[in-house]
C-alpha cells in the first residue's frame, strides 16, 4: 500500500473525510450535516491543525485536533467528570485529538498510529488528551499502546447513544 500521511486542507476535503468518518464510526447523512458544520468550525480555532491518510490518491483516514481551551465545548462537558477524579489539570497546556479515523478497509495497518504520532510529534503542549467510546475496542487499544490512559470513564455526552472514556498520555507518544 502506498500510503502517505501528510498535512490535509480539512475545510477543503471535509466531505471527503466525513466519508471515511461516516463509514468508519457508522454515521447517517444527518450526523454528516452536523460534523460538517462543527469541523469547519473547529478548523478556525487558533492552532488547529489536520493530517490525512492517502493511499493511492484517496483519503482513507484523516486526524485533526487543537490545543485545548477550556471554553470549548467538549472540555466544558468533561471538565465535571476530570475534576471529581482529581485529573482537571489535563485539561491545562494540552493536546486535544478531536476526531482520528480510518476507512475499515485500511484499520489495523498503522494507518491510525501513524496519523495521531505525526500530529503529536508537532505539539507544543507536553501532554494529549482525547475521547473515545467506553469500550473495549481496537481503538482504545490503540490510544493504550500509545500510552494513553483513562483519566475518566462513563462519561455521557448530550445526544451520544453510548459513554465515552477521556484518556491522556504525555507527550512524545509511546513508539512500539
Amino acid at each position: 500500500m502506498d500510503l502517505v500521511i501528510g498535512p490535509l486542507d480539512l475545510p477543503a476535503h471535509v466531505d471527503e473525510a466525513l466519508a471515511v468518518q461516516a463509514v468508519a464510526f457508522g454515521l447517517g447523512p444527518d450526523e454528516v450535516a452536523v460534523r460538517r458544520q462543527i469541523v469547519l468550525r473547529h478548523m478556525t480555532y487558533p492552532g488547529a491543525r489536520a493530517l490525512g491518510a492517502t493511499a493511492g490518491g484517496r483519503l482513507v483516514g484523516f486526524v485533526y485536533g487543537m490545543p485545548n481551551d477550556r471554553t470549548h465545548w467538549w472540555s466544558t462537558v468533561v471538565e465535571p467528570y476530570l475534576r471529581a477524579l482529581g485529573h482537571d489539570h489535563w485539561l491545562d497546556d494540552s493536546f486535544v485529538i478531536t476526531e482520528l479515523h480510518v476507512h475499515p478497509r485500511h484499520q489495523n495497518h498503522g494507518v491510525g498510529r501513524a496519523l495521531i504520532t505525526t500530529i503529536t510529534d508537532s505539539a507544543v503542549e507536553p501532554r494529549s488528551i482525547l475521547s473515545a467510546i467506553d469500550i473495549d475496542s481496537p481503538a482504545r487499544g490503540l490510544y493504550h499502546s500509545l500510552g494513553y490512559t483513562d483519566l475518566a470513564r462513563r462519561v455521557v455526552f448530550p445526544s451520544a447513544p453510548m459513554p465515552y472514556a477521556v484518556m491522556g498520555a504525555p507527550l512524545p507518544l509511546r513508539r512500539r
